[in-house]
């Protein structure tokens, strides 16, 4: 079984695309979701969030996402102590899942598969393309309760479109112009193929 990953920056639409792979009966495995859930759920997980960054990470049982995001959002070293403690626990729960799945290939959605290095672990990376513009846009719809500038900040920290078209295997482009069904169609015929 192949293990295809699946990125782009914030606002390019890889949910979407997503959805459509899944009409295709191929598993997708969220990461940026799972992380989110082993931050609230793996007791191991949660003790070294806490002993890292303090008691305040957790309130009443609850992740304290303003407190992480305070202290690790302009802080490159906060950033990958979170990331040292968060990525190899989403790769064992990776694994895991993979393990339980029957198909020619499932999909690996991540944001930071290039950030992290976990690209070169995999078989097939698909690119999301969404200029600039349109991702602002989207992410406003989506998330009103982030300003321009913070979305800007986060596009900035993310890896560059020119890097993530370098090792890609195949790119989708989800500017609003070109249909999506047709490229993911190509894509799968060419991964079952």
């Amino acid at each position: 079984m192949k293990t295809v990953g699946i990125t782009g920056g914030i606002g390019s639409g890889k949910s979407t695309v997503c959805k459509i792979f899944e009409v295709l009966n191929i598993p997708v495995y969220a990461a940026d979701d799972r992380a989110k859930f082993l931050m609230q759920y793996d007791p191991s997980l949660i003790k070294q969030i806490t002993n890292t960054f303090g008691e305040a990470s957790y309130s009443n049982g609850t992740l304290n996402r303003s407190h992480l995001a305070n202290v690790i959002f302009s802080n490159p070293k906060e950033t990958e102590k979170i990331n040292a403690l968060v990525h190899p626990v989403v790769a064992q729960d990776f694994g895991s899942w993979r393990a339980q799945q029957h198909s020619p290939y499932v999909l690996k959605e991540a944001a930071l598969l290039i950030e992290s290095g976990s690209y070169q672990s995999l078989d097939f990376l698909i690119n999301v393309y969404a200029p600039i513009d349109t991702r602002i846009h989207r992410v406003q719809q989506r998330d009103p309760q982030r300003s321009i500038d913070e979305i800007k900040g986060i596009i900035d920290k993310q890896t560059s479109e020119e890097r993530r078209t370098a090792v890609a295997n195949a790119i989708i482009n989800n500017d609003g112009n070109q249909l999506l069904i047709p490229q993911v169609l190509a894509i799968h015929q060419q991964l079952i193929s």
